[in-house]
């Protein structure tokens, strides 16, 4: 059965009603990482409709499945998250969150819209893939790292992907666009945590160098200022507080204080100094007082680094396919993190951005929504670029 770009349209238009149905569905009950139960029940419910083998899981809420073409040897291997955020969302759309304090702030309700219906157009159009296709559900994406876990299970081993792709919605870029570059795209990320432990008492006691929360505001303004006073300009490296908590009155002076942040970067030499240099700082500042500290540092993210060929490959696909506007090239790579970089670390692939408009709210924010205008072109390069990887160097194509 011979097939071209508008059979697979035509496919994808009609559709189009049910991957927005579920989006909108998976938004109104979004959970957070490693509690996907519902979400990913709702996954293979939808697969199961499908001739394509669904794996039990390899984690907990995980969904692998594998849909078998011509020389299943050769694979390309689609990977979507499905875990929320805990924010509360503030907006008035119909299919608004309603598990209080959780809501989808990050769009993974889309990217697993589009990976089902991904799954759905290829396997109707299976005859003619030269390969396999794998597609990996992945849950806690968020904070946890889940994908690293996964991979440590050998989801990736048999067989072997010749690409791996994910796509993520981003605001900032037109409706529908698809976006990458070559090399660093996103930041590794380090998180932390300070407690320290000192004298508390009364607030009238002149003797404040046991009051953690001095020390700890001259441990937050010394972390600050590393990447400018330990780095070149060019090691981009970011250190963010984002919690510091400490007191429970403003006369009484605690016992504690935590202080909990992130750290970013892209190159492993300079994360590999980034931990030595926050003990100095504690160490230096704790020194002449009777506060304690304990750090705790830890490394879930590395950087994620596209593939150059993949990346100029998928390029082309879209231009030629979808349209020369389709692509827009990013200059430079962004500072959040991805755990679609343990994917990609030993095999190529890509990470692309999904443009939500240019006026969309950012991503993690209470008022953000996956736009579903962005669904069509998601699902269109999933199935046009898994066509194309799999026929190169087959004389296999797209007409």
């Amino acid at each position: 059965m011979a097939f071209n770009q508008k059979d697979i349209e035509s496919a994808i238009d009609k559709l189009l009603p049910k991957i927005t149905e579920i989006r909108q569905h998976l938004h109104a009950k979004p959970e957070l990482s490693l509690n996907e139960f519902r979400t990913s029940e709702l996954v293979r419910e939808q697969l199961s409709l499908l001739d394509i083998e669904v794996f039990p899981p390899f984690l907990s809420t995980d969904v692998v499945a594998l849909l078998n073409g011509d020389k299943p040897e050769r694979n390309v291997t689609l990977r979507a998250d499905m875990d929320a955020l805990p924010i509360t969302e503030e907006s008035s759309i119909p299919y608004k969150s309603r598990n209080k304090g959780i809501m989808h702030a990050c769009g993974h309700d889309g990217h697993t819209a589009i990976m089902i219906g991904a799954a759905i157009i290829l396997e109707q159009f299976r005859e003619q893939l030269n390969g396999s296709v794998r597609f990996v559900f992945q849950p806690g994406e968020e904070i946890v790292a889940a994908g690293k876990d996964l991979i440590g299970k050998g989801i990736l081993n048999s067989p072997r992907p010749l690409a791996v792709l994910a796509l993520h919605g981003w605001p900032g870029y037109p409706v529908g666009a698809i976006c990458s570059k070559p090399g660093n795209l996103m930041a590794a990320a380090d998180f932390f945590k300070i407690t320290l432990n000192g004298k508390g008492g009364h607030g009238a006691n002149s003797g404040q160098k046991n009051n953690p929360i001095l020390i700890g505001s001259k441990i937050v303004g010394r972390l600050s200022s590393i990447p400018s006073g330990e780095f070149n300009p060019s090691d981009t490296v970011v250190i963010s507080i984002g919690k510091f908590v400490g007191g429970t009155n403003p006369n009484i002076i605690p016992n504690e204080v935590i202080i909990e942040g992130s750290t970013r970067y892209f190159g492993k030499s300079v994360g590999q100094r980034i931990p030595g240099l926050f003990e100095e700082v504690l160490k230096t500042e704790c020194s002449n007082s009777e506060v304690h500290y304990e750090l705790n540092y830890n490394r879930p993210y590395i950087a994620t680094v596209n593939n150059p060929d993949i990346v100029a490959n998928c390029k082309s696909y879209v231009k030629k396919f979808i349209g020369k506007s389709a692509w827009v090239d990013i200059q430079e790579p962004v500072m959040s993190s991805e755990d679609f970089s343990f994917y990609i670390d030993e095999n190529p692939g890509g990470m692309f951005f999904l443009g939500m408009g240019e006026d969309s709210p950012d991503l993690h924010a209470s008022s953000y929504n996956f736009n579903d205008k962005a669904l069509k072109r998601g699902i269109l390069f999933f199935v046009l670029s898994t066509i194309e990887l799999l026929s190169c160097n087959t004389g296999k194509s797209l007409k």
